[in-house]
């Protein structure tokens, strides 16, 4: 009989820990291989609406103190950028790939599960090479067609790391914009310290 209580507490207790520290996921190649910092998309990577040197990879090769590889380009689908991977970044030496893809397929209603196969694909080549994949999600309250949860679940059974909203407090404000899409500089600021903090401890 005590053996069963003592065994009953242990499982309450394990329970407990659970709830009050929930699971981590896994992040694949936390300790990446590698050569270069590369940021791989659409205009959002390009910098549209940025002044010279103002767009988020630059501002965060300030940051890291390191050189960072634009391979933006404006209106690219997760088709698109599926195309040019090898060429823009496998063919690069990654180490650390940060994306941002997905909002021109929202845009042009792309069908979801073609958007986030091809985001799959993308995350397991660069992955399978070594680097470390960082995700800026979208998350577009009654017009992101589920794509945030899509975005969560394929980082996540990825071990790709996510930050779920890159625009979150940039979009909508006025003093953050350059148009009703795309940041200015202090906008892309904001992006690329979102992105810092999020590879910092991989640096």
């Amino acid at each position: 009989m005590k053996k069963v209580i003592l065994s009953l507490l242990a499982l309450v207790v394990i329970g407990a820990v659970y709830l009050l520290y929930p699971s981590v996921p896994d992040i694949r190649n936390a300790h990446p291989g590698g050569e270069n910092i590369i940021c791989f998309g659409d205009s959002l990577t390009y910098g549209t609406g940025a002044s010279q040197g103002m767009d988020y990879p630059s501002q965060l090769a300030g940051l890291t103190g390191s050189r960072v590889v634009n391979a933006g380009v404006p209106g690219d689908t997760t088709r698109d950028a599926l195309r040019r991977l090898e060429k823009d970044v496998l063919s690069r030496s990654p180490r650390i790939v940060l994306i941002t893809l997905g909002g021109n397929d929202l845009k042009n209603r792309v069908p979801r599960e073609e958007a986030f196969d091809n985001l799959r694909i993308i995350i397991q080549a660069i992955q399978d090479q070594g680097g470390l994949v960082v995700v800026g999600g979208i998350d577009l309250p009654l017009l992101g067609r589920g794509f945030d949860e899509e975005y969560e679940r394929v980082c996540r059974e990825t071990g790709a790391l996510l930050i779920p909203n890159i625009y979150q407090d940039i979009l909508g404000r006025e003093d953050l914009m350059s148009d009703p899409i795309h940041p200015n500089d202090r906008g892309y600021q904001l992006m690329a310290e979102r992105f810092y903090e999020a590879i910092r401890p991989y640096l």
